[in-house]
Protein backbone atom coordinates (compact mmCIF):
# COMPACT_ATOMS: atom_id res chain seq x y z
CA UNK A 1 0.00 0.00 0.00
CA UNK A 2 1.40 3.49 -1.03
CA UNK A 3 2.15 5.73 1.99
CA UNK A 4 -0.37 8.73 2.70
CA UNK A 5 0.31 12.18 2.41
CA UNK A 6 -0.91 12.22 6.18
CA UNK A 7 2.47 10.62 7.53
CA UNK A 8 2.80 14.05 9.50
CA UNK A 9 0.40 12.72 11.92
CA UNK A 10 0.86 9.12 12.13
CA UNK A 11 0.52 7.64 15.73
CA UNK A 12 -1.47 9.16 18.05
CA UNK A 13 -2.36 12.69 18.69
CA UNK A 14 -4.24 13.53 22.03
CA UNK A 15 -7.26 15.90 22.25
CA UNK A 16 -6.60 17.37 24.96
CA UNK A 17 -9.00 19.00 27.32
CA UNK A 18 -8.87 22.76 27.96
CA UNK A 19 -8.51 22.80 32.10
CA UNK A 20 -10.51 25.75 33.55
CA UNK A 21 -10.70 27.51 36.74
CA UNK A 22 -13.64 29.67 37.87
CA UNK A 23 -15.18 29.83 34.41
CA UNK A 24 -11.44 31.00 33.20
CA UNK A 25 -9.11 29.18 31.28
CA UNK A 26 -6.54 27.63 33.97
CA UNK A 27 -2.75 28.25 32.05
CA UNK A 28 -1.01 26.82 35.20
CA UNK A 29 -2.82 23.60 34.14
CA UNK A 30 -2.57 23.28 30.79
CA UNK A 31 1.21 23.86 31.11
CA UNK A 32 0.88 21.18 33.50
CA UNK A 33 -1.16 18.67 30.86
CA UNK A 34 1.68 19.63 28.01
CA UNK A 35 4.80 19.11 30.35
CA UNK A 36 2.91 15.79 30.97
CA UNK A 37 2.32 14.79 27.83
CA UNK A 38 6.05 15.34 26.39
CA UNK A 39 6.96 13.19 29.29
CA UNK A 40 4.96 10.64 28.39
CA UNK A 41 6.28 10.80 25.00
CA UNK A 42 2.74 11.52 23.00
CA UNK A 43 3.11 11.65 19.17
CA UNK A 44 1.20 14.87 19.08
CA UNK A 45 -1.30 17.11 20.29
CA UNK A 46 -5.02 18.65 19.37
CA UNK A 47 -5.44 21.50 21.42
CA UNK A 48 -9.53 23.40 21.01
CA UNK A 49 -10.91 20.41 19.21
CA UNK A 50 -13.92 18.60 20.82
CA UNK A 51 -12.77 17.35 23.55
CA UNK A 52 -11.12 20.68 24.37
CA UNK A 53 -14.85 22.43 24.00
CA UNK A 54 -14.23 24.56 21.70
CA UNK A 55 -17.67 25.07 21.53
CA UNK A 56 -17.16 27.51 24.63
CA UNK A 57 -14.57 29.11 23.56
CA UNK A 58 -14.19 32.15 21.71
CA UNK A 59 -12.35 33.04 19.07
CA UNK A 60 -9.33 35.26 20.68
CA UNK A 61 -9.39 32.43 23.55
CA UNK A 62 -9.02 29.67 20.56
CA UNK A 63 -6.23 31.80 19.21
CA UNK A 64 -4.41 32.47 22.74
CA UNK A 65 -4.70 28.84 24.02
CA UNK A 66 -3.39 27.44 20.70
CA UNK A 67 -0.13 30.12 20.65
CA UNK A 68 0.22 28.89 24.19
CA UNK A 69 0.13 25.02 24.03
CA UNK A 70 2.83 26.03 20.91
CA UNK A 71 4.89 28.25 23.16
CA UNK A 72 4.92 25.44 25.71
CA UNK A 73 5.53 23.14 23.70
CA UNK A 74 8.53 24.71 22.15
CA UNK A 75 8.88 22.02 19.60
CA UNK A 76 8.90 18.77 21.83
CA UNK A 77 5.85 17.69 20.57
CA UNK A 78 3.39 18.22 16.61
CA UNK A 79 0.52 20.37 17.60
CA UNK A 80 -2.62 19.95 15.44
CA UNK A 81 -4.48 22.80 15.96
CA UNK A 82 -8.38 22.91 16.12
CA UNK A 83 -9.01 25.98 14.01
CA UNK A 84 -12.43 24.96 12.44
CA UNK A 85 -15.72 26.96 12.09
CA UNK A 86 -19.02 27.10 10.72
CA UNK A 87 -18.22 30.50 9.38
CA UNK A 88 -15.37 30.22 6.80
CA UNK A 89 -13.98 33.48 7.19
CA UNK A 90 -13.08 32.75 11.07
CA UNK A 91 -11.54 29.35 10.10
CA UNK A 92 -9.18 30.98 8.04
CA UNK A 93 -8.42 33.67 10.47
CA UNK A 94 -7.92 30.88 13.46
CA UNK A 95 -5.52 29.26 11.08
CA UNK A 96 -3.40 31.80 10.44
CA UNK A 97 -2.89 32.53 13.60
CA UNK A 98 -2.12 29.21 14.30
CA UNK A 99 0.28 28.84 11.96
CA UNK A 100 2.03 32.78 13.34
CA UNK A 101 2.02 30.45 16.69
CA UNK A 102 4.30 28.05 14.91
CA UNK A 103 1.25 24.97 14.47
CA UNK A 104 2.48 21.80 13.26
CA UNK A 105 -1.06 21.69 11.49
CA UNK A 106 -4.78 22.46 12.03
CA UNK A 107 -8.22 20.43 12.29
CA UNK A 108 -10.59 21.53 10.94
CA UNK A 109 -14.06 20.12 11.92
CA UNK A 110 -16.89 20.21 9.03
CA UNK A 111 -19.00 23.28 9.48
CA UNK A 112 -21.79 22.68 12.03
CA UNK A 113 -25.52 23.59 12.29
CA UNK A 114 -25.04 24.75 8.84
CA UNK A 115 -25.31 21.73 7.05
CA UNK A 116 -23.45 23.04 4.34
CA UNK A 117 -24.13 20.77 0.80
CA UNK A 118 -21.65 18.63 -0.68
CA UNK A 119 -19.96 21.61 -3.18
CA UNK A 120 -20.66 24.04 0.31
CA UNK A 121 -17.94 21.83 2.04
CA UNK A 122 -15.69 21.79 -0.94
CA UNK A 123 -15.54 25.29 -0.83
CA UNK A 124 -15.00 25.91 2.45
CA UNK A 125 -12.01 23.74 2.99
CA UNK A 126 -10.76 24.64 -0.26
CA UNK A 127 -10.69 28.30 1.49
CA UNK A 128 -8.77 27.76 4.08
CA UNK A 129 -6.18 25.46 2.29
CA UNK A 130 -5.57 28.35 -0.08
CA UNK A 131 -5.63 30.75 2.79
CA UNK A 132 -3.28 29.06 4.48
CA UNK A 133 -0.44 26.34 3.98
CA UNK A 134 -0.32 24.57 7.39
CA UNK A 135 -1.39 20.86 7.14
CA UNK A 136 -4.96 20.18 7.10
CA UNK A 137 -6.91 17.36 9.13
CA UNK A 138 -10.19 17.55 7.82
CA UNK A 139 -12.46 16.54 10.84
CA UNK A 140 -15.75 14.48 9.65
CA UNK A 141 -17.94 13.91 12.79
CA UNK A 142 -21.44 14.37 11.23
CA UNK A 143 -22.92 13.08 15.06
CA UNK A 144 -22.07 16.27 15.94
CA UNK A 145 -22.08 18.41 12.85
CA UNK A 146 -25.59 16.84 11.64
CA UNK A 147 -24.21 16.39 8.07
CA UNK A 148 -21.62 13.96 6.24
CA UNK A 149 -18.60 15.01 4.03
CA UNK A 150 -19.26 12.38 1.76
CA UNK A 151 -15.72 9.96 0.25
CA UNK A 152 -16.34 11.63 -3.25
CA UNK A 153 -15.82 15.46 -1.56
CA UNK A 154 -12.57 14.08 0.23
CA UNK A 155 -11.40 13.18 -2.89
CA UNK A 156 -11.92 16.28 -4.99
CA UNK A 157 -10.48 18.06 -1.84
CA UNK A 158 -7.38 15.95 -2.22
CA UNK A 159 -7.17 15.60 -5.24
CA UNK A 160 -6.43 19.93 -5.53
CA UNK A 161 -5.15 20.40 -2.24
CA UNK A 162 -1.95 19.25 -1.32
CA UNK A 163 -1.90 20.60 2.02
CA UNK A 164 -4.69 18.92 2.81
CA UNK A 165 -3.07 15.52 4.32
CA UNK A 166 -5.75 13.47 6.05
CA UNK A 167 -9.11 13.03 7.20
CA UNK A 168 -10.19 12.35 10.66
CA UNK A 169 -12.65 9.26 10.93
CA UNK A 170 -15.66 9.70 13.14
CA UNK A 171 -18.53 8.23 11.06
CA UNK A 172 -18.32 4.92 12.93
CA UNK A 173 -18.68 3.42 9.02
CA UNK A 174 -15.85 0.98 7.84
CA UNK A 175 -17.20 1.22 4.72
CA UNK A 176 -17.19 5.06 4.11
CA UNK A 177 -13.26 5.29 5.51
CA UNK A 178 -12.62 2.47 2.97
CA UNK A 179 -14.12 4.19 -0.35
CA UNK A 180 -12.16 7.50 0.78
CA UNK A 181 -8.70 4.78 0.99
CA UNK A 182 -10.14 3.51 -2.10
CA UNK A 183 -10.43 7.17 -3.64
CA UNK A 184 -7.41 8.84 -2.60
CA UNK A 185 -4.57 9.44 -0.82
CA UNK A 186 -5.41 11.10 2.47
CA UNK A 187 -4.02 9.55 5.27
CA UNK A 188 -7.20 7.91 7.39
CA UNK A 189 -7.10 9.18 11.24
CA UNK A 190 -9.16 7.88 13.31
CA UNK A 191 -11.21 10.14 15.68
CA UNK A 192 -13.33 7.22 17.79
CA UNK A 193 -10.55 5.85 20.29
CA UNK A 194 -12.26 2.25 19.68
CA UNK A 195 -12.13 2.12 15.96
CA UNK A 196 -8.72 2.39 16.23
CA UNK A 197 -7.84 -1.33 15.56
CA UNK A 198 -10.43 -1.88 13.30
CA UNK A 199 -9.79 1.15 10.99
CA UNK A 200 -5.91 0.84 10.81
CA UNK A 201 -7.12 -2.71 9.44
CA UNK A 202 -8.07 -1.49 6.38
CA UNK A 203 -5.30 1.44 6.17
CA UNK A 204 -5.34 4.33 8.83
CA UNK A 205 -2.41 5.31 10.54
CA UNK A 206 -3.07 6.31 13.77
CA UNK A 207 -5.81 8.13 15.97
CA UNK A 208 -6.81 11.58 17.74
CA UNK A 209 -7.80 10.57 20.69
CA UNK A 210 -9.65 11.06 23.91
CA UNK A 211 -8.68 8.22 25.70
CA UNK A 212 -4.84 9.29 25.56
CA UNK A 213 -5.74 11.89 28.15
CA UNK A 214 -5.35 8.94 30.36
CA UNK A 215 -3.41 6.62 28.98
CA UNK A 216 -1.62 7.96 26.14
CA UNK A 217 1.15 5.14 26.49
CA UNK A 218 -1.45 1.99 25.94
CA UNK A 219 -3.03 3.67 22.86
CA UNK A 220 0.74 4.34 21.44
CA UNK A 221 1.39 0.49 22.15
CA UNK A 222 -1.57 -0.12 20.56
CA UNK A 223 -0.77 1.71 17.26
CA UNK A 224 2.72 0.88 17.39
CA UNK A 225 2.21 -2.94 17.64
CA UNK A 226 -0.53 -2.97 14.60
CA UNK A 227 2.54 -0.76 12.88
CA UNK A 228 4.87 -3.64 13.27
CA UNK A 229 2.94 -6.16 12.37
CA UNK A 230 2.07 -7.83 15.83
CA UNK A 231 -1.55 -8.20 15.59
CA UNK A 232 -2.08 -10.17 18.47
CA UNK A 233 -0.69 -7.67 20.81
CA UNK A 234 -2.10 -4.77 19.09
CA UNK A 235 -5.40 -7.17 19.29
CA UNK A 236 -4.33 -7.30 22.86
CA UNK A 237 -4.03 -3.84 23.82
CA UNK A 238 -7.70 -3.18 21.80
CA UNK A 239 -9.36 -5.60 24.44
CA UNK A 240 -7.72 -4.10 27.38
CA UNK A 241 -8.39 -0.48 26.56
CA UNK A 242 -11.96 -1.39 24.88
CA UNK A 243 -13.44 -0.88 28.62
CA UNK A 244 -11.95 2.89 29.03
CA UNK A 245 -13.21 3.52 25.35
CA UNK A 246 -16.92 2.31 25.69
CA UNK A 247 -17.76 1.46 29.68
CA UNK A 248 -16.04 5.21 30.70
CA UNK A 249 -16.13 7.85 27.56
CA UNK A 250 -20.03 6.39 26.99
CA UNK A 251 -21.22 7.01 29.67
CA UNK A 252 -21.96 10.65 28.75
CA UNK A 253 -20.71 13.00 26.09
CA UNK A 254 -17.24 14.02 25.63
CA UNK A 255 -15.93 15.27 27.27
CA UNK A 256 -17.69 14.97 30.52
CA UNK A 257 -16.09 11.67 31.18
CA UNK A 258 -12.84 12.00 30.49
CA UNK A 259 -12.59 15.37 32.83
CA UNK A 260 -14.90 13.42 35.19
CA UNK A 261 -12.09 10.42 34.93
CA UNK A 262 -8.69 12.96 35.21
CA UNK A 263 -10.34 14.79 38.29
CA UNK A 264 -10.69 11.31 40.11
CA UNK A 265 -7.21 10.88 39.13
CA UNK A 266 -5.82 14.49 40.60
CA UNK A 267 -5.72 15.74 37.57
CA UNK A 268 -7.43 18.80 37.15
CA UNK A 269 -10.40 19.92 38.55
CA UNK A 270 -13.27 18.60 35.92
CA UNK A 271 -14.40 21.81 35.66
CA UNK A 272 -16.46 22.71 32.51
CA UNK A 273 -18.23 25.43 30.81
CA UNK A 274 -22.14 25.02 30.22
CA UNK A 275 -23.91 23.81 28.59
CA UNK A 276 -21.48 21.18 29.83
CA UNK A 277 -22.11 20.05 33.26
CA UNK A 278 -20.67 17.40 36.01
CA UNK A 279 -22.43 14.12 35.46
CA UNK A 280 -24.83 12.56 38.28
CA UNK A 281 -22.99 10.25 40.96
CA UNK A 282 -24.26 6.91 39.16
CA UNK A 283 -22.20 7.89 36.67
CA UNK A 284 -19.81 9.17 38.24
CA UNK A 285 -19.32 5.97 39.87
CA UNK A 286 -19.01 4.30 36.24
CA UNK A 287 -16.39 6.42 36.02
CA UNK A 288 -14.64 5.32 39.07
CA UNK A 289 -15.19 1.79 38.60
CA UNK A 290 -13.48 1.40 35.18
CA UNK A 291 -10.85 3.33 36.37
CA UNK A 292 -10.48 0.61 39.31
CA UNK A 293 -11.14 -2.06 37.22
CA UNK A 294 -8.12 -0.88 34.61
CA UNK A 295 -5.89 -0.71 37.49
CA UNK A 296 -5.50 3.42 37.51
CA UNK A 297 -7.45 3.44 40.93
CA UNK A 298 -6.80 1.47 43.76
Amino acid sequence: MPASRGELFAGVTVAIVTPFAAGDIDWPGLAELIEWHVSQGTNALAPCGTTGESPTLTHDENEKIVAFVCEKAAGRIKIMAGTGSNNTSEAIRMTKAAKKSGATGTLQVGPYYNKPTQEGYYRHFGAVAEACDLPQVVYNIPGRTGSNILPETMARLADKYPNIIAVKEATGSLDQASQIAALCDLGLLSGDDSSTLPLMSIGAIGVVSVVGNIVPQDMMALVRAFQTGKNAEALAWHRKLFPLCRDMLGVSTNPIPVKTAMKLLGRGSGEMRLPMCEMDGAGEAKVRQTLVNYGLLG
